[in-house]
């Protein structure tokens, strides 16, 4: 993180505290390291116990703050309202929240299996939707505080092989738009990350093998938190990271929709399809 962003991050986050979502890895746990080296305390969820211990581990050897972590998967029921409800028992103020908790799953719609597509939805889009209201009912009552949601360039457009995923990204996408509106005179500020494919285990978790686009285009995953942290404090509605991620979208925006999902299709397509 260049130092200029760092200083923008200390001087309105030191002191303050964030909770992250699946900070066990990926995007979640450079989410945290860059929040840390900017002072501000940590409360890290996910459902990984001894790789969430190994990021606080990692965090608190580097930086002089608080980490608490909490052990949890977000699917199961009332998990949005006990993570809040457990937060509130130890009279702990939550400043920043991050909804990174996601994964994505590759393949036919009809083809994938159906519990599977149903718990994505579930991670995706309700599980984040349930915690900004409940922590960002109390940050608009303080008048002040920020959301980041992490989307996705998928949810721009239709992705066939992508179906589930892409629908959940657009909804992300649209709510956290939305919610910048609403809030904007409140002191709360809601800004959502739309990555391309990053360096974590996305396609690991959703069954696909990299394609020659995701190979060459795939960026670092420090630099899109890195650039996900400042359209934050910016209070910006939507930000994608990556010049190449801002020019595929703006191309597909400008070409008839009935070409989108072609493009989205060629750009995603490997073998594994013809299965």
């Amino acid at each position: 993180m260049t130092s200029t962003t760092t200083d923008k991050l200390t001087e309105k986050l030191k002191g303050k505290t964030a909770l992250v979502t699946g900070a066990s890895s990926g995007l979640g746990a450079d989410f945290s390291r860059q929040l840390a080296a900017a002072g501000c305390n940590l409360i890290l969820v996910a459902r990984r116990k001894e790789r969430l211990e190994g990021v606080r581990d990692e965090i608190s050897a580097a930086h002089n703050v608080t980490i608490d972590l909490i052990t949890m998967d977000l699917l199961t029921k009332d998990a949005a309202r006990s993570l809040y409800d457990e937060v509130k028992s130890w009279d702990r103020q939550v400043d920043v929240l991050i909804n990174n908790a996601g994964y994505g799953l590759f393949g036919w719609f009809f083809k994938l299996d159906w519990q599977k597509q149903m718990d994505m939805l579930q991670l995706d889009m309700i599980v984040p939707t349930e915690l900004t209201r409940l922590f960002a009912a109390d940050m608009v009552e303080r008048g002040f505080g920020y959301v980041l949601f992490v989307s996705s360039v998928a949810g721009y457009v239709a992705t066939p092989s992508y179906a589930a995923y892409a629908g959940a990204k657009s909804y992300a996408l649209l709510l956290g738009e939305a919610l910048n509106f609403e809030l904007r005179r409140t002191g709360v500020g809601v800004t959502v990350l739309s990555p391309g494919i990053t360096r974590t285990e996305f396609l690991e978790v959703s069954g696909q093998r990299p394609t020659l686009y995701q190979r060459l285009f795939a960026m670092a995953s420090p630099r899109v938190a890195r650039v996900g942290l400042k359209a934050m404090l910016a209070r910006r509605a939507s930000v994608i990271p990556g010049f190449w991620n801002s020019l595929l979208i703006i191309s597909t925006r400008i070409m008839p929709r009935r070409w989108q999902k072609w493009v989205a299709y060629g750009l995603m397509w490997n073998r594994q399809l013809r299965q």
